[in-house]
């Protein structure tokens, strides 16, 4: 299953400022909640509304995000949405050029401790929150033995599986949804 709104990142400086915590932060709220406000964001955030609103230039001058004028309600309030749901980069487009290789050696370091750091701020949670998703949250892990083409395969197929469930209609059954976060990642390694 191929998503057509993926942002593919090709510059170094559009990767280097997607990377900054809070500007990765800000991203995240608006794939689980949608176009915001910066006063929106910065409720989300707990961030001080000035500071989300430098960081929203940031992004928009990379054209990770843009402007949405027909949610405002008046002229003086701007919402913003994600250009694209889904954004990849790949090593490979940036091996020309030495600094440009080391920004998205250090963008993929940092997307692995940030998607690190959102497991361990569940795992420090409380006990009652703990309660609250018993037997839900789930950790797995498997040695294959694959080629790359079928590593490319199972990417596919995962991917495929993680998009049907996000782009799903969300029953209307008076069940309460909070956001999940679920990644996966299937790297060739030595055990």
């Amino acid at each position: 299953m191929e998503n057509e709104n993926v942002r593919q990142i090709t510059d170094s400086r559009v990767l280097a400022a997607l990377t900054h915590p809070l500007r990765r932060r800000i991203m995240d709220v608006m794939r689980v909640y949608g176009p915001c406000t910066a006063s929106m964001l910065a409720d989300h955030t707990g961030q001080a509304v000035a500071n989300v609103s430098h960081h929203l230039r940031v992004l928009a001058s990379g054209e990770l995000i843009e402007e949405a004028p027909e949610l405002a309600r008046d002229r003086r309030e701007r919402w913003w949405r994600l250009v694209a749901t889904t954004i990849r980069w790949s090593m490979r487009d940036f091996e020309g050029d030495p600094a440009s290789a080391a920004i998205a050696g250090a963008a993929e370091s940092l997307n692995l401790e940030h998607h690190m750091n959102l497991v361990r701020t569940y795992y420090a949670a409380s006990e009652e929150e703990h309660e609250a998703w018993h037997g839900a949250p789930f950790a797995t892990d498997k040695w294959l033995r694959l080629t790359p083409s079928e590593l490319s395969e199972l990417s596919h197929e995962v991917i495929g599986l993680y998009e049907r469930w996000a782009t799903r209609e969300i029953p209307d059954d008076g069940r309460r949804r909070d956001p999940v976060f679920v990644f996966t990642y299937g790297v060739p390694g030595r055990p």
